[in-house]
């Protein structure tokens, strides 16, 4: 028997990383939204987030804004990383980022959610300048062109909301990005979203519960670290910005793994003790940054 001498064939596995961000070509032609951030539909929905979004949030939840002055001076596009528990994380985030940088924010959004009806797409398009990201294998369709352009993008790690509250593990899409585009990455904790419009709600929960939205200071890649070294940089910090509603600054600091005590996956606990708002401990509040 003669030796078989073909040379080896690279695995498609060889690279998770870059396969977990690799564009789409069928998602991006299959859901064009480059119309949406044309400029007759920017000024369209300035309108929608100033006169709509922004009093219709403030009415449902208490919003308490925390850690914007660490963006002071920060211009640059950026990938703005949140914890995703609620469909009502988008509308908080867009409703706290100063106007300046929200008038040229992106979002990715699920193609196989937000993008399957006409009516869904492009009003979710119109009102928060989505752009389609398949979850399921962890495609981005758009992201690095936008950066490029001038745009930050939100991005949700988790890929999907939490089904009981608690941060769950960060895939690597958005550090991915970070590194292979070197643009900065702004840390969001948000918490109070899971107990204001937990899944299978469909609207906002009486009393105007508390939400809290903490920003950390942008982060980027260190000359020379990976994708696997800086994603865990990016989802610690998150975690930090969480725990330091939960307890303060201090402690969130010196806490080196913030979901450590948190309860068993699946646990009812989990859920239970997410149910319930945060108790009240803003120092600021989003009162004028709409019209910075």
């Amino acid at each position: 028997m003669s030796e078989d001498r073909t040379p080896p064939q690279p695995s498609r596995r060889a690279d998770p990383a870059r396969r977990a961000a690799a564009p789409s070509a069928d998602t991006a032609s299959a859901f064009p939204t480059a119309w949406a951030r044309t400029p007759p539909v920017r000024a369209l929905r300035e309108v929608v987030q100033v006169a709509g979004l922004w009093p219709l949030t403030h009415s449902q939840v208490s919003l308490d804004v925390h850690g914007l002055e660490r963006l002071a001076g920060f211009d640059t596009p950026a990938i703005i990383v949140a914890n995703h528990a609620s469909h009502l994380d988008t509308a908080v985030l867009l409703s706290s980022l100063p106007a300046r940088r929200r008038r040229r924010t992106a979002v990715a959004a699920a193609a196989d959610y937000f993008f399957q009806t006409w009516w869904r797409a492009g009003g979710s398009a119109i009102a928060f300048n989505t752009f389609p990201i398949e979850r399921g294998n962890g495609k981005l369709a758009t992201p690095g062109d936008l950066l490029a352009e001038g745009w930050s993008i939100i991005v949700y790690p988790e890929g999907t909301r939490s089904p009981d509250g608690y941060v769950a593990r960060f895939k690597l899409g958005a550090a991915w990005l970070a590194v292979q585009h070197q643009v900065p990455v702004i840390p969001v904790g948000l918490r109070g979203t899971y107990a204001a419009m937990p899944r299978n709600s469909r609207w906002v929960a009486r009393g105007r519960p508390r939400v809290s939205v903490r920003y950390g200071a942008p982060m980027m890649p260190q000359e020379g670290e990976t994708v696997r070294q800086f994603a865990p940089r990016v989802s610690n910090a998150v975690h930090a910005l969480v725990q330091e509603d939960v307890t303060n600054w201090w402690a969130a600091q010196h806490q080196q793994a913030p979901a450590a005590e948190a309860p068993p996956l699946g646990s009812w606990r989990r859920t239970w003790e997410q149910s319930e708002p945060p108790a009240e401990g803003g120092l600021t509040r989003t009162g004028t940054i709409w019209r910075r």
